[in-house]
């Protein structure tokens, strides 16, 4: 049976806590087996799509917190906007690491090996992701958080990452192109970059529960 869309304030934030917890509990576990095969591949794009899923974990208990703040005290603007610029940090310095470690690998002609786990979990993540940003950004004009719309947002760079991740993975394991693994790592630290930027210079949404 489908879920019903919440209709009040009180169901969506009920809704929200659900969606933060499996936000949670994915990311962790894919977190782990993706920063672990990456260093066993020494694959910079594979770790770096680890450390996102670690940052996206981060970003949903920020969240939680903020929701926590809601709870005890009512809607509070200051909360959500310190919520809001520490998920833009986070996708700051998710960008400069994999950036970084990107261009090394591109310079020094450093060769990934191969992972098959990377490929599935690649592709696993690029089927479920969308689904899960698209069910948080329904909520966010409901409750008037900025904060949920940019943990979405969030959620929604993991599957353009997740793609990217699976380009460069393939194209590695297929035909054997170890920069197709650097320049994806590329990839996932310009979309963070820009992800960084527009969350933190983003406008608070309609404060609808303080109206």
């Amino acid at each position: 049976m489908a879920l019903t869309e919440p209709t009040t304030r009180e169901q969506a934030v009920t809704r929200q806590k659900w969606l933060t917890a499996a936000t949670i509990g994915w990311n962790g576990v894919e977190g782990v087996i993706a920063i672990a095969a990456g260093l066993a591949a020494g694959s910079v794009s594979l770790i770096g799509f680890g450390l996102d899923s670690g940052i996206e974990v981060s970003a949903a208990l920020i969240l939680a917190w903020r929701l926590a703040q809601e709870r005890r005290t009512g809607c509070k603007q200051e909360a959500d906007r310190l919520a809001q610029r520490l998920i833009a940090v986070s996708f700051a310095a998710l960008a400069v690491y994999v950036g970084v470690e990107s261009v090394r690998d591109l310079v020094l002609a450093d060769h990934p090996g191969q992972s098959l786990v990377g490929i599935v979990m690649a592709a696993l993540s690029l089927a479920t992701m969308p689904l899960l940003s698209r069910a948080k950004r329904r909520l966010a004009p409901l409750m008037g958080s900025r904060a949920v719309e940019a943990e979405a947002n969030q959620t929604i760079l993991c599957s353009l990452m997740s793609g990217a991740l699976l380009v460069g993975l393939g194209a590695n394991a297929a035909l054997g192109w170890w920069w197709a693994d650097p320049l994806a790592g590329l990839c996932i630290a310009a979309a963070a970059a820009y992800a960084a930027v527009a969350t933190w210079r983003a406008d608070s949404l309609a404060d609808t529960c303080c109206s």
